[in-house]
């Protein structure tokens, strides 16, 4: 619970942590928010890290001009940092399906990756792009498009696509409305809308696919 409640605090107080690391940190903190964007997309375990409230903190932080951080310079880094964790993310996902979906496996079933190849195939590429803008459903997509055995080039397009319009979006939105007097002075309180609503459309579609398997 220590975790979760740490976790919490960092996000829904982020840009009190962010004016810290860069007062620590500098031009380093280049590396740290990239680092943080890479894990959250590069590894399957880490979707709790803050994605969105992070690309908005930064880009209201950078909009004040006290930072030294250059809007761009942070833009072309978390782009490349959410294509590169992608990537390694479907690499390891191709890597290890056919090992965990075996015949006689009962819970890992030969058929339900025959299924998730089938529809990656298909489907994947709107999946993987709305994906960015969904915690959670964001680190698994890459993932699950590598255990789906979907084309590479196909996966990349679309991955690169999806990256550039999630930074680009958030960033860009911190950096215009971040310092709105409203929004900076009720910093907790976007934040915590922000959260909600890139989760609720994950919520729904869990919901969604609930009903329809018990329909």
């Amino acid at each position: 619970m220590e975790i979760i409640s740490n976790i919490l605090d960092f996000v829904l107080h982020i840009d009190k942590y962010l004016i810290k690391i860069v007062s620590d940190y500098r031009t380093w903190t280049y590396l740290i928010i990239f680092m943080v964007i890479f894990a959250e997309t590069g590894f399957v375990v880490t979707p709790f890290l803050p994605g969105d409230s992070l690309l908005f903190a930064v880009g209201a932080l950078i909009a004040k001009g006290e930072t030294g951080l250059n809007i761009y310079i942070m833009g072309v880094l978390l782009i490349a940092a959410g294509i590169s964790g992608n990537t390694i993310n479907y690499i390891m996902g191709n890597f290890l399906g056919s090992k965990v979906f075996k015949p006689g496996n009962k819970i890992l079933k030969i058929e339900y990756y025959d299924k998730t190849k089938e529809y990656f195939n298909k489907r994947g590429g709107n999946v993987l792009i709305f994906s960015r803008f969904m915690p959670i459903f964001r680190t698994m997509a890459p993932f699950v498009a590598g255990v789906g055995k979907m084309k590479f080039g196909q996966f990349t397009y679309y991955n690169i696509a999806g990256a550039i319009l999630w930074i680009v979006s958030f960033l860009g939105i911190g950096f215009v409305f971040g310092n709105i007097p409203f929004i900076r002075d009720n910093f907790t309180y976007v934040m915590l809308v922000i959260i909600v609503l890139t989760i609720l459309p994950a919520v729904i579609a869990a919901v969604r696919a609930k009903n329809s398997m018990s329909v």
